[in-house]
């Protein structure tokens, strides 16, 4: 299948070819502004899908937004309709279409042609409100760009209206459409309008979310990353770390058992930390009323130790790093564990909540 984008050199762009060039069997090729005519059609001409996301959004003249938004899709219809065959093009429009200025009258007029003119292929026009994600450009025409650039870069934030309300969605989520978009058949003279998932926020609580970032590595709390819109703000602003910021240093803490550094906290779900031990060397002897642990010796090898704090049987689990396995720690238990090893033994912890140096639920009894 041959594949043509177009404005190959924009954001929603980028980020569909890298995405293509992971699929079979396509033929990718891309245009931009610097690409002649003779180029354009040629490689029209031999196009089974195009991907139309060229087109201004903030030309130096006014009069370019007619030029490259509705003259350019003009122009490109014209010579796919031409050629009488089959065709599938995927047109990027703008919600500001609906606007009355020149850059929403010049996307209408695109749309408009679209749906006037295509009759032998299939057109599917995607009205996108702000898109936002990896290697969109700051200082632009997109205030989460702007945001996570300026926090990555100690710039400030501006927020000239924080109850501003912003309409975004973000690019893997536009680039996954297009993409299922691609691999539908084609119907001729099929013109559909599709909008992708939107996520909704206020301007003060955008830069509130991506400010916070920066002092997650601090605190060592995790975003709520598992899904919705921090998880891809979270995403984007990682992205605009220079390459110099990519790391940042733990607490190390140590003592004549080894080494402890926590590593991940969360407001839902525990904490992470790892620990070493030198050889010889038993930890804990201790036991919680709530609080639950999970323990995996990821180096060396040890001995977890059990008892009941109401009772006298002794639990003996054997672990090593050769063979990873969880051992749960439940409530109620004292509990130990013992480098049975000549090397130093190394665990990495998961405890169901946050230490609270106030509220420990720790308490010390030998095994």
């Amino acid at each position: 299948m041959k594949i043509l984008v177009t404005g190959s050199q924009g954001f929603i762009a980028k980020n569909l070819i890298v995405h293509l060039r992971a699929i079979e069997n396509l033929e990718i090729s891309s245009l931009n502004r610097d690409s002649d005519r003779s180029t354009w059609e040629n490689e029209l001409e031999q196009a089974d899908v195009v991907f139309h996301l060229a087109g201004a959004n903030r030309p130096p003249d006014p009069d370019y937004f007619m030029k490259d938004n509705y003259e350019l899709t003009q122009f490109i219809i014209d010579k796919l309709e031409a050629q009488n065959r089959p065709y599938k093009i995927i047109f990027s429009s703008s919600t500001k279409a609906a606007l009355d200025n020149p850059y929403g009258k010049s996307k209408k007029e695109a749309e408009e042609y679209i749906h006037a003119k295509v009759k032998n292929g299939t057109a599917t026009i995607y009205r996108l409100p702000g898109v936002f994600g990896k290697w969109c450009r700051p200082n632009y025409n997109s205030v989460v760009a702007t945001y996570c650039y300026n926090a990555t870069h100690n710039l400030p934030l501006e927020v000239r209206d924080p109850d501003y309300e912003l309409r975004l969605v973000y690019i893997d989520d536009v680039v996954k459409s297009f993409i299922s978009e691609m691999k539908q058949s084609i119907k001729a003279g099929t013109v559909e309008s599709k909008s992708e998932m939107e996520y909704a926020i206020h301007l003060g609580k955008l830069a509130e979310t991506i400010l916070s970032f920066s002092a997650n590595r601090k605190t060592l709390f995790l975003p709520n990353v598992g899904d919705g819109l921090e998880k891809a703000l979270y995403s984007t602003w990682l992205s605009y770390l220079p390459a110099d910021d990519f790391s940042y240093e733990l607490e190390l803490k140590t003592d004549p058992r080894g080494s402890l550094f926590e590593l991940l906290k969360t407001k839902s779900a525990g904490q992470i930390f790892l620990s070493t031990t030198l050889p010889g060397i038993t930890r804990g002897n201790h036991f919680h009323h709530t609080k639950t642990e999970k323990f995996v010796v990821i180096q060396g090898s040890g001995r977890i130790q059990f008892r009941s704090a109401i009772g006298q049987d002794l639990i003996e689990y054997e672990v090593n790093g050769a063979r990873p396995q969880v051992v749960d720690i439940p409530p109620g238990y004292t509990h130990n564990i013992t480098n049975t090893g000549e090397d130093t033994m190394i665990t990495l912890f998961w405890a169901n909540e946050v230490f609270d140096p106030q509220n420990p639920d720790t308490f010390f009894e030998k095994v």
